[in-house]
């Protein structure tokens, strides 16, 4: 047996939550990773995972072998990185996570003006609206929005985002233009789930204490594309990061509003793993990038701050 392929299929199971799962992951066949598990378990003489109707849940040794595999394959990774220069070349496939809409705004352009310099690199650009694992999902670096807590990922702030509410021309010429927070309570609303609770957006008031305002969610959506296309249609007020907007809002298709009532900037960050040698890929990028993504965000920043509105007189809002 095969102690370090059966140790990735081991993994692979636990990550994926399932055999099949594992075996997709891998490209090998159900019946192989049911066979090498078996192996596994017999040549430890225990019972690493559970099998349930349902799902697979890990033993008491199958947790405490799962950790000391993570250990085991991450340093053989290392140690076949370093044979193949990793840390004196800049060359390898690099895994970088974004959200989706910073993603294809901002880390798009960056990725392929660092491809035509880095000939001998290949990325792999994951986009999703959840926070990646950076160890477990084998993720060289990502780009983080907000306050980071402690641990052992090193960050390197490339700039600041903004929440802000919008709405399209249209609809505030028919329901008129909020001019307070309790203003909200008599408008039609859109919530990015991945922003906010569905019910309560989330203001900061003088004194820095957090204001959540009651708003009725017309449609409660799970991606701010779908939150912005929504609004441009004139459906009701949304509330999505500055960044996400600032094409609507260059282009007049969405107006800000409640510019007053804004939460103080988040920080829009790079981050990576902390511990031993950086390959010379991760830190090729990240001095590659950091800059370039810097001035997207501080001209994006500027052009808000350009195009803020002052505050309207306080309108009499239609009901619904």
């Amino acid at each position: 047996m095969d102690r370090l392929d059966a140790m990735t299929v081991f993994a692979a199971i636990a990550d994926g939550g399932s055999l099949s799962a594992a075996g997709r992951q891998l490209g090998i066949p159900l019946a192989t990773v049911s066979r090498k598990l078996a192996d596994l378990e017999a040549h430890l003489t225990t019972r690493l995972i559970t099998r349930s109707t349902r799902k697979l849940v890990l033993t008491d040794a199958g947790r405490d072998y799962l950790a000391a595999c993570r250990a085991i394959l991450e340093q053989v990774d290392e140690a076949e990185r370093a044979a193949a220069g990793a840390y004196a070349n800049v060359r390898g496939q690099l895994v970088v996570a974004a959200p989706i809409v910073f993603g294809r705004l901002h880390m798009v352009p960056v990725a392929a003006a660092f491809l035509e310099q880095h000939p001998e690199v290949d990325i792999q650009l994951r986009l999703g609206d959840r926070n990646v694992n950076l160890i477990e999902e084998h993720v060289d670096l990502a780009l983080r929005i907000g306050i980071l807590p402690d641990s052992g990922l090193v960050a390197t702030q490339v700039g600041t985002v903004r929440r802000v509410v919008c709405a399209s021309p249209d609809y505030l010429r028919r329901f008129g233009t909020p001019a307070t927070l309790g203003d909200l309570a008599a408008h039609r609303c859109i919530s990015f789930e991945g922003l906010d609770a569905a019910t309560t957006w989330t203001f900061v008031g003088d004194g820095g204490e957090r204001r959540p305002v009651d708003v009725r969610a017309r449609l409660a959506v799970s991606t701010a594309d779908a939150a912005m296309a929504a609004a441009k249609l004139g459906l009701g007020l949304t509330r999505v990061l500055s960044y996400q907007i600032d094409d609507a809002l260059r282009g007049g298709e969405l107006v800000r509003v409640l510019v007053d009532d804004e939460p103080p900037a988040i920080p829009a960050s790079l981050i990576y793993p902390g511990q031993g040698r950086l390959p010379m890929k991760t830190r090729a990028f990240i001095d590659f990038a950091a800059g370039r993504i810097r001035e997207r965000l501080q001209g994006m920043e500027v052009a808000l701050s350009s195009r803020a509105p002052t505050r309207p007189p306080r309108p009499a809002a239609r009901r619904r």
